[in-house]
């Protein structure tokens, strides 16, 4: 019970508190237009006094100079919650305060010595805002001449002002917190909602479009095995290249549907996985460098993307060649190079087929992400190189 109140007692106001989060422009003019008006009427009063003839005319504006620069760091210091740094600067504003009390301007030290201790109650933790606050106020009561009474009557004005101006701080930093969990919590739920929709769309697609190709995929099997049981010659050899390249565009679509299911769903596998699964279908090699690490929805799929086509486009335009890919992560970015070594085998008609659209449509991937993608002969093969930001 005692450690819970001792900690109350030394607990810094909330972050939101100490800001001018939230504080309305009417607010912040009018709290400056107080504070010109106070400076003003102290350094009229510090010449009225007639301590500051002569040379030491300079004194009160540097004074006040000095102030001002010692409460914008104040503000600063305690909203980093950093205790000494703060109390040292609520000295120099009262060390001001002494010497103006010192050279015989009362007004100036009093409003100095009542700012400092409003802003210690404001600001500070409640046990040392208290101790300073009660010798200010003390130093405060000298120049009135009051006597006990009006020593205390002076102390409870300014403790009951300084900590009305913390408690309203206090709830104005409360309403910003309460305001920032509202947005947060709207945001969870049109996440909530995206989500659910998401997942709705790819039961829907499973059930269709998934279904729809491992029945192709069965029908297609059927009549390989079907044209491998007729009559031999060039008609079944056209035939059967044919029917085994149409299962494996196929078996290409169901996985890259499976593929766009999972990414619905917010479950795609690791992109390492992913083209190791991809590089197995292919026989080629897979190499990862640099400390891995999660990448965004849009590289992760940039990266899945390119590789996939850039493996298209060896079977179509370099059949038997080798292929390594290789996929690094830098410093903000990743880089995925696939490279082939190159064939002399002729493509024939399905090699052919291609209209270009593929390298084009790599590059304006890359592109929207603020990468880039590098595509084109080198040595004796081909070699597509796509960086993107990560």
């Amino acid at each position: 019970m005692l450690s819970s109140q001792w900690t109350a007692w030394n607990a810094w106001p909330a972050r939101e508190t100490l800001s001018r989060i939230g504080v309305p422009r009417v607010r912040t003019a009018l709290d400056i237009a107080v504070l010109a008006a106070v400076s003003g009427w102290a350094l009229y009063s510090a010449y009225t006094s007639g301590s500051f003839d002569g040379r030491l005319a300079v004194l009160p504006p540097l004074g006040l100079v000095c102030c001002v620069g010692a409460i914008v760091r104040y503000h600063r210091t305690t909203r980093d919650n950093r205790l000494l740094p703060s109390l040292a600067l609520l000295a120099v504003v009262a060390a001001v305060g002494g010497g103006s009390y010192a050279a015989g301007a009362l007004v100036p030290s009093a409003v100095l010595w009542i700012s400092a201790a409003i802003m210690a109650l404001e600001r500070l933790p409640l046990a040392p805002a208290l101790g300073i606050g009660a010798v200010l106020v003390s130093l405060f009561a000298r120049i009135e001449g009051g006597g006990v009474a009006g020593s205390v009557i002076a102390l409870v004005a300014v403790l009951l002002a300084g900590y009305a101006l913390r408690l309203d701080a206090q709830a104005r930093g409360a309403g910003f917190r309460l305001l920032a969990q509202e947005r947060a919590a709207r945001e969870a739920e049109a996440t909530s909602a995206a989500l659910a929709e998401r997942a709705r769309i790819a039961r829907e697609i499973h059930d269709v479009l998934a279904h729809s190709l491992s029945a192709q995929l069965v029908h297609l099997e059927a009549a390989r095995i079907q044209i491998e049981r007729g009559p031999e010659g060039p008609f079944q050899e056209q035939v059967l290249e044919r029917v085994v390249a149409a299962r494996v565009m196929a078996r290409e679509g169901l996985a890259e549907t499976r593929q766009a299911l999972s990414a619905l769903r917010g479950e795609m596998v690791p992109v390492e996985d992913y083209l190791r699964e991809l590089a197995i279908s292919d026989g080629a090699e897979t190499e990862v460098r640099g400390e891995r690490r999660q990448l965004t929805a849009e590289a992760s799929q940039a990266v899945r993307r390119v590789a996939q086509e850039a493996l298209t486009n060896v079977r179509k335009h370099a059949p038997g060649a080798k292929v390594r890919m290789m996929l690094t992560y830098g410093e903000g970015e990743v880089v995925l190079e696939v490279r082939d070594s190159g064939t002399t085998a002729k493509t024939g008609e399905l090699g052919a087929s291609g209209a270009g659209y593929g390298l084009l449509g790599m590059r304006e991937r890359a592109e929207l992400l603020g990468g880039t993608l590098e595509a084109g002969p080198e040595g004796e093969g081909f070699v597509v190189r796509l960086r993107v930001p990560a």
